[in-house]
């Protein structure tokens, strides 16, 4: 099965310098946990909801004059719209990452795809198992 087959195609992005309001309020007409984040035309980052609770609110910062681009995770992480969904699931898994920039042919954003998408959306559930099991694994540190 490939990522085009049950990634959320209609994917809705956001500039980086709009307040968390206007983001909240996007992921919410969408009924989406994220968002790429736009700059000059390039997708420079993902903001998801948990970005907007941990990095913002629990800092008591000012969502209605917080942009965007101070709270935005900057490491877009992506796979190809053809890529199988297995190294997908390895990509989210490697990275601790519940959420993918799906690219196609021409290196444009044409979907998010989400831990969600392989749970709901496929009939491997042992895949979708073991990547949450391992992406929500705790790190280490020594």
């Amino acid at each position: 099965m490939k990522v085009r087959e049950i990634m959320s195609s209609h994917v809705m992005q956001i500039a980086d310098n709009m307040n968390l309001i206007k983001a909240a309020q996007k992921m919410q007409s969408a009924d989406v946990g994220a968002l790429p984040v736009q700059k000059d035309n390039k997708t420079i980052g993902l903001i998801t909801d948990r970005d907007i609770v941990v990095r913002a609110i629990s800092a008591e910062l000012d969502p209605k004059t917080t942009l965007v681009k101070e709270v935005m995770s900057p490491d877009v992480l992506c796979c190809s719209e053809e890529d199988d969904i297995e190294t997908a699931e390895r990509i989210m898994e490697d990275n601790k990452v519940h959420h993918l920039v799906v690219l196609g042919r021409d290196n444009t954003v044409v979907g998010v795809l989400s831990l969600g998408d392989l749970a709901l959306k496929t009939s491997n559930e042992h895949l979708a198992y073991r990547a949450l099991e391992r992406i929500c694994e705790p790190v280490r540190t020594a």
